[in-house]
C-alpha cells in the first residue's frame, strides 16, 4: 500500500511516500514567506501549496515507481493520500474521509485558523485528480474527554479539546509496545512539549482530560497558556490593544518568545549554557509549570500511573527533560520519546483503515453530529 503522506506547518508543508509501513522519500517544502504574507487569508495558500507539493510528489514518484503487478501492467502510484487533520468540531479518534462536509467547516475557519487546516484541501485536491480516497487520522481536535473535564467554571464557559491527537496518540501506543502491554489497559500521562505543549491523561486508551494546547495550561515556546484572568480582562479593556494584537500575545507571540524574544530553543539552551539568568529562570519557569500539570494529570488517574511520556520537539533538549524529570518521577517511570511522530502515525492509520483492521468514518458537520 502506497501512500502520500502530507503535514503542513506555519511556512513549510512536510511530505513523505510511504509503502507497506516503511518511509521511501521525505522532503519538507518550504514556501516563501513573502508569497504566503502577501495572502490576506490562510485559506488562500492551499493553491500555492498544493503545486508545491504535488511538484514533492513526482520527484518522490520519479524516484521511487510504483511496483508492476504479477500481470506486468503498472500498479496505481498511490492508493491514499493522508494529510494531518485540522480544527473541525470536536469528534472521536480514528481516520476520517476528507468531505465536502470537513472541507466547509475548514474553508469557513468554523473552529479556529491553524496551519493544518489547508491538510485536508490539499489532499483532496490531489487526491481527487488520482481518483483515489483522501483521508485524515486523529485530527487536533479529537475528544474523548469526561463529562467533568469540561467545566471551566461558568455555564457560559466550557473546555474544548484541543490538542496534539496524532502525536499523542501515536507515542502512547509506541509506549504501550515497549512497555509490553496493550495501550487500552495503561493509565498514561502524556506531555507534547512543541511550539504549544499539551498535557493528557490517558486512562486505557481514551484521552480523558487534557489542556487545550492554544488557550490553556503550560506556557510553551509562542503560547502563553493559562493567564490571571482579571489582569486579562483589565488588558482587553484598556483600549491600548486590538483583538487581534492580544490573540497574537496569546497564542504566537506569547511564552518564551515573549519574555526572551526567541522561540528557537537551541538558542535558548545556548544562552542557559552561558549563564544568561533571564533565559535561565523562563526555563526553569516553563519546567514548573509542564511538571505541575503532569502532577495534576497524575489525579486524573486516581494516582494509577504506569508510565509518564515525554514527546515533541523539545524533548531533545536534555536538560529540560531532566529537569522535568527530576520533578514528577515520583509519580511514575519517565519515557522519552523526542520528536513526533506524525508522519508515521498517519500512514500507520491510514493502512489500518484501509486494509479494514480500523474502521473508516465519515465526518459530519457539527449540527448533523
Amino acid at each position: 500500500m502506497r501512500l502520500w503522506i502530507v503535514n503542513p506547518g506555519s511556512t513549510s508543508t512536510k511530505t513523505a511516500l510511504y509503502q507497506g509501513g516503511r518511509c521511501l522519500a521525505e522532503e519538507t517544502v518550504r514556501h516563501p514567506s513573502d508569497q504566503l504574507l502577501a495572502m490576506d487569508s490562510l485559506m488562500e495558500q492551499e493553491q500555492l501549496r498544493t503545486d508545491a507539493v504535488e511538484a514533492a510528489l513526482s520527484r518522490a514518484l520519479e524516484a521511487h515507481p510504483p511496483p508492476h503487478a504479477d500481470d506486468g501492467a503498472p500498479s496505481p502510484p498511490l492508493q491514499a493520500v493522508v494529510a494531518r487533520g485540522g480544527l473541525v468540531h470536536p469528534v472521536p479518534s480514528g481516520v476520517y474521509r476528507v468531505n465536502d462536509a470537513m472541507l466547509a467547516d475548514l474553508a469557513a475557519a468554523r473552529y479556529g485558523v491553524h496551519a493544518s487546516n489547508l491538510g485536508a484541501p490539499i489532499a483532496h485536491r490531489i487526491a481527487a485528480r488520482l481518483g483515489i480516497p483522501a483521508l485524515v487520522v486523529d485530527p487536533p481536535v479529537v475528544d474523548e474527554m469526561i463529562p467533568e473535564a469540561r467545566y471551566a467554571g461558568h455555564p457560559l464557559f466550557h473546555r474544548r479539546s484541543a490538542f496534539h491527537a496524532l502525536n499523542h496518540k501515536a507515542v502512547a501506543r509506541k509506549a504501550a509496545r515497549d512497555i509490553g502491554r496493550p495501550y487500552g489497559t495503561l493509565n498514561l500521562v502524556v506531555a507534547h512539549l512543541g511550539g504549544g505543549i499539551s498535557v493528557a491523561a490517558h486512562r486505557r486508551g481514551r484521552v480523558v482530560d487534557v489542556n487545550n494546547a492554544l488557550e490553556e495550561g503550560p506556557f510553551s515556546p509562542e503560547r502563553s497558556g493559562t493567564l490571571p484572568s482579571m489582569q486579562l480582562l483589565d488588558l482587553c479593556f484598556s483600549g491600548r490593544y486590538g483583538r487581534e494584537e492580544i490573540r497574537r500575545m496569546l497564542v504566537g507571540a506569547g511564552g518564551l518568545f515573549a519574555y526572551l524574544g526567541t522561540t528557537d530553543g537551541r538558542l535558548i539552551e545556548e544562552r542557559v549554557a552561558i549563564g544568561d539568568p533571564a533565559a535561565a529562570e523562563a526555563m526553569s519557569a516553563m519546567v514548573f509549570q509542564i511538571a505541575k500539570e503532569i502532577g495534576a494529570s497524575a489525579t486524573v488517574l486516581d494516582g494509577q500511573v504506569d508510565a509518564i511520556l515525554l514527546t515533541g520537539g523539545l524533548a531533545r533538549n536534555r536538560g529540560l527533560v531532566e529537569a522535568i524529570r527530576w520533578k514528577v518521577s515520583f509519580l511514575a517511570p519517565v519515557r522519552v520519546y523526542p520528536g513526533e511522530a506524525e508522519m508515521e502515525a498517519l500512514a500507520e492509520g491510514a493502512s489500518l483503515a484501509l486494509s479494514g483492521r480500523l474502521p473508516l468514518l465519515e465526518y459530519e458537520t457539527e449540527a448533523m453530529a
